[in-house]
């Protein structure tokens, strides 16, 4: 156990970033077991490390492992748990838990034996957490870490400090609110480089280029070891997998003809409908379902998009531009919690606030919405906009 507490030593030593992502005040850290899930990069490790250095207590009481780390190759995460709290520790803190073989059952046993110990743990977005040898479903709270909302990523490239925007506000006030921002930063210029490469942090550790062979090698390794995890999957699985997400990639938005798909991977229908499932879970793509219907599994999505807008250009040097804007709406209502559909017309429905959004460039009219009621216009290329006209934008102020 000398080697963990000097790798959690180690790296509490270091500066931690001063930036907090925006899910790190939501979180309620003193819940007995937590875990936080998302995509690679998005910031998992940091959140971890940035709480256990605010804890202000010592490795006997507060650890950071890593559930990779090769003292595990010979012992148990339920020794570790017995020997730390038997030297009093109460708070530990296990980083990508889903490396680590019968995570769910020591999990329980940990949950189960220490009471008053806190635990908070990382898995990947991929990783179903109640399904295992153990139930954890009444024991784990789960929290997910999308990656950054451009508001987040102006304040991590300025310095400066930005508003959350609740969607009300954003249709209400969207002229004032956008002169305010204009007033502080070149927003346009801006906004294009965050598509491009800034929804993930890392992009603050090297030039674009990079990024995007960094982004290249992250959905290789979420395809190959990632998925692994799932129940089922094989190299020749995994194989096929790789040829879905291609032929998504290369047509999105995709339109899903499932019987065809089958066909191309030599699969059963169901299979198909499963890896979609999948897909939608690891943060590679994101389902639009049409007005009306549920989101269930075996329900044949209307229209299929990447996960975020920097996904497109690992795929593609120069992406659709309509797909970029849709993308990038659609991603951000999303990690915001804002249910939405695709309409009979226009391009997203949003349920709650009975809003339609049709999405386009600066010259966008609403021809094709002029019928629909409660329709809006988001509008690229624009700094701001005019009565039912939104900049673009302007929708990554959501969360």
């Amino acid at each position: 156990m000398d080697e963990l507490i000097a790798y959690h030593q180690l790296l509490l030593n270091r500066p931690q970033p001063g930036y907090h992502r925006f899910l790190y005040t939501e979180i309620n850290w003193e819940l007995r077991m937590l875990a936080i899930k998302g995509s690679r990069g998005a910031g998992k490790t940091t959140l971890l490390l940035q709480h256990a250095a605010s804890a202000g207590k010592s490795p006997q009481e507060t650890l950071y492992i890593t559930a990779d780390h090769h003292w595990f190759y010979d012992n148990t995460l339920f020794d570790l748990a017995v020997t730390f709290y038997q030297y009093g520790g109460r708070r530990l803190y296990i980083d990508e838990v889903h490396k680590y073989p019968n995570w769910s059952r020591e999990l329980k046993l940990i949950y189960d034996g220490f009471p008053d110990m806190k635990v908070a743990f990382t898995s990947s977005s991929a990783l179903d957490i109640f399904r295992g040898e153990s139930d954890l479903s009444r024991r784990v709270i789960t929290y997910v870490l999308p990656g950054l909302s451009f508001r987040e990523y102006l304040e991590l490239t300025t310095g400066d400090q930005f508003a959350k925007i609740d969607f009300d506000d954003l249709l209400k006030e969207h002229v004032a609110i956008a002169a305010d921002v204009m007033a502080r930063i070149q927003i346009l210029p801006a906004f294009k480089n965050y598509l491009r490469y800034g929804y993930l942090p890392i992009f603050r550790e090297g030039e674009e280029k990079y990024f995007i062979i960094w982004l290249q090698q992250v959905i290789s390794n979420i395809l190959e070891t990632d998925l692994v995890f799932i129940e089922g999957y094989n190299k020749n699985t995994a194989i096929k997998v790789k040829r879905l997400l291609a032929i998504i990639a290369a047509s999105v938005p995709f339109q899903p003809n499932i019987a065809s798909l089958a066909r191309k991977l030599d699969a059963t229908r169901e299979s198909v409908y499963t890896w979609l499932h999948h897909l939608e879970k690891a943060l590679l793509i994101n389902t639009l379902q049409k007005k009306g219907k549920s989101t269930s599994v075996l329900n044949k999505p209307a229209k299929i998009y990447l996960e975020n807008t920097n996904l497109a250009y690992a795929f593609s040097m120069i992406p659709n531009v309509g797909n970029i804007r849709e993308t990038f709406v659609f991603n951000q209502l999303l990690n915001a919690g804002i249910e939405t559909k695709l309409p009979p017309k226009g391009d997203f429905y949003l349920p709650k606030s009975d809003v339609t959004i049709e999405v386009g460039g600066k010259n966008k009219d609403k021809r094709q919405i002029k019928d629909v009621p409660n329709a809006f216009l988001a509008k690229d290329d624009i700094q701001i906009g005019f009565n039912d006209s939104i900049p673009l934008w302007l929708f990554g102020f959501l969360y």
